[in-house]
């Protein structure tokens, strides 16, 4: 008789989601895609790899059910299959790494907190303070990823412009800047940039995506 029971081929297939899991490059096209679907030319001049390269990381994705495709003409599209529970999983990875991982810790404190060591705003904080208009929402994202989906009045600065768009920031009010999620480093940069000119500026607690999983408002570009 088979030792394999249901526990087990369940057990067996999680374990193919981890090992899916269980490569930087990977992490990597799964945090593009979170901000929305791309086709594989996009997601390797993204991510920076060869086409070869994403095309494989993407197919061992999909095998484990975390990617969707989509052909449209001659192009196929990639999605995340099920945004808010593969951002969630992203998410708790990402905790037990800051909690139990030294080197992760590190860098944590080495180079976000070096950058920025006031306390984020939290969505919880935010939402209220949006609805008031008690502050200026700032998206440093490229502009094509903003157009796919952004915060409800979300001002879209890329962080390379920054520099020549201040006269569109306010004095009186607090800035509060977002980017790809808790990782990405535009939206610290853009904090330190602005407090460094006499502007209030925070950063959002990750970023789009686990805006949008958490059930929130969002906007698109018309």
């Amino acid at each position: 008789m088979s030792s394999t029971g249901p526990k087990q081929a369940i057990f067996a297939r999680l374990a193919e989601v981890a090992q899916a899991f269980g490569h930087a490059h990977r992490l990597e096209l799964l945090e593009h895609l979170a901000q929305g679907e791309r086709s594989v030319e996009e997601l390797s001049a993204r991510a920076n790899l060869n086409f070869a390269n994403t095309s494989r990381h993407l197919q061992i994705l999909r095998r484990a059910r975390l990617v969707d495709t989509e052909r449209r003409g001659k192009q196929v599209l990639y999605r995340l299959a099920g945004d808010a529970e593969v951002v969630e999983l992203m998410r708790a990875l990402g905790r037990v790494g800051e909690r139990n991982n030294a080197e992760v810790n590190r860098i944590i404190t080495d180079y976000f907190h070096a950058r920025d060591a006031l306390e984020a705003v939290s969505r919880k904080d935010l939402m209220p303070r949006l609805r008031d208009g008690l502050v200026m929402i700032l998206d440093v994202r490229p502009e094509d990823e903003f157009a796919l989906g952004h915060l409800p009045g979300a001002l879209n600065v890329p962080l390379g412009k920054l520099e020549h768009r201040l006269n569109e920031f306010p004095a009186d009010r607090e800035i509060i800047a977002y980017c790809r999620g808790p990782y990405c480093i535009l939206s610290f940069e853009a904090v330190a940039a602005l407090r460094a000119r006499g502007y209030l500026a925070r950063r959002l607690e990750d970023g789009y995506p686990e805006w949008k999983a958490a059930g929130l408002p969002i906007e698109t570009a018309a």
